[in-house]
């Protein structure tokens, strides 16, 4: 069976190498397009280093992975971050919600927007006399936010006399409109669609996620006349109405727990990220596809305390330590994250402290969040109902 997972791996990668390098011989794609949507949602996730795709179980599985919606064992479940990053200079917020439809199948909604606000405009300072007056400045925001529909179903491929009844294998899609906006200069809608998997068997879990599979479409709307009289004086082109694409990318998944001690137990997760919009500075840089992996592990006692730890975002960093002599040496970074979550009943809190790396020179990022979950389901919805299971080991609890 995990020799089938992988088969079907390969299968989708193939598939994303022709999209892609159609996508490359049509149109010229910026690197990093839509970026925002790869920072991550919920602290739990921030915490073991956005390993995410095989182990997310709750309603964060609308960006994560939404085909592991069928995992949340509620009829509805909500979930609201907010965190602050560069000292409270930009803001990142995310509201989501997970309904069950029947014992096969859950809807999901994620809203997320990253903004900067308040930056001051000063085009207008200088009076008709030439002198400086504050009180011409005016503000705007800049500020990118998605709304992402997301459905899941569980299907049970396999089967038969070896195993318990019930699927080991959902599958997901995800609808997502994108809105960029900066002021009142330019602004943005994009269109798009993601799809995944999520395949259980035993202790193991396998998961995979394509990102924009259909190519993100993003169409810039520029007001020259927001940006004639500035850019006249500054001798600078004023830009035209654009079409940004954004490539897939492939995020494959992988985790397992273990029993350490009575009532302790950890998970262990790996995340790798295939990216095809270029060469990227991570582990393993390639024009065609760059590879990406993270790592992420969770400690928990009684399923109500959790501690958390991860590691990724590889980069190899050029050494600057040399003052004036003039160098190419570089050396190899990765990013530690921690985290911790507490279980209280229907309320679940998360915190996530993440940039504690030498990878960024921005400051501590604090991420909290907190879910609710509302009416327990019947154990026909459960995800041990759907997780496959060797018939005697079933017969063995």
């Amino acid at each position: 069976m995990i020799k089938t997972f992988i088969k079907l791996i390969g299968g989708t990668f193939l598939v994303l190498f022709f999209l892609v390098t159609s996508s490359v011989n049509a149109q010229t794609t910026p690197k990093y397009s839509n970026e925002f949507l790869s920072i991550g949602v919920g602290a739990r996730a921030l915490g073991m280093s956005n390993a995410m795709t095989s182990v997310v179980d709750d309603v964060t599985a609308a960006y994560w992975n939404p085909a592991a919606l069928t995992d949340i064992e509620h009829r509805y479940q909500f979930s609201f971050q907010h965190a602050a990053y560069f000292q409270g200079v930009a803001n990142y917020d995310y509201l989501g919600a997970a309904m069950a439809i029947d014992s096969d199948s859950h809807l999901g909604l994620a809203l997320i927007r990253l903004g900067i606000d308040d930056i001051p405009d000063t085009r207008l300072l200088f009076d008709d006399q030439g002198r400086i007056d504050y009180s011409l400045i005016d503000f705007f925001s800049t500020s990118d936010v998605a709304l992402i529909i997301s459905y899941a179903r569980g299907v049970s491929l396999i089967g038969g006399e070896n195993f318990v009844q019930g699927g080991g294998l959902t599958f997901g899609v995800n609808f997502k409109v994108v809105r960029r906006s900066i002021g009142p200069f330019a602004k943005a809608w994009g269109f798009g669609l993601d799809a995944s998997a999520k395949y259980q068997v035993d202790a193991w879990n396998f998961g995979i996620m394509i990102r924009d599979i259909t190519t993100t479409f993003n169409s810039w709307t520029i007001d020259k006349d927001q940006l004639r009289n500035s850019f006249s004086q500054t001798n600078n082109e004023i830009p035209n109405n654009s079409l940004e694409l954004t490539l897939p990318k492939m995020i494959v998944g992988a985790s397992r727990s273990f029993n350490l001690y009575t009532d302790i137990d950890v998970l262990v997760s790996t995340d790798i990220t295939f990216s095809f919009d270029g060469r990227r500075n991570v582990l393993i840089p390639n024009r065609i596809a760059s590879v990406d992996p993270s790592f992420g592990f969770e400690f928990d006692y009684q399923d109500k305390f959790f501690l958390r730890m991860g590691m990724g975002n590889f980069q190899r960093v050029k050494d600057f330590t040399t003052g004036d002599v003039s160098t190419e040496s570089t050396f190899w970074t990765f990013q530690p994250n921690m985290g911790m979550g507490i279980q209280l009943d229907e309320f679940k809190i998360d915190y996530a402290l993440t940039d504690i790396g030498n990878v960024a020179e921005s400051p501590y990022s604090h991420v909290f969040s907190i879910s609710y979950s509302l009416e327990p389901l019947a154990a026909i919805y459960a995800k041990n109902k759907r997780r496959i299971r060797k018939k005697n080991q079933e017969n063995d609890k």
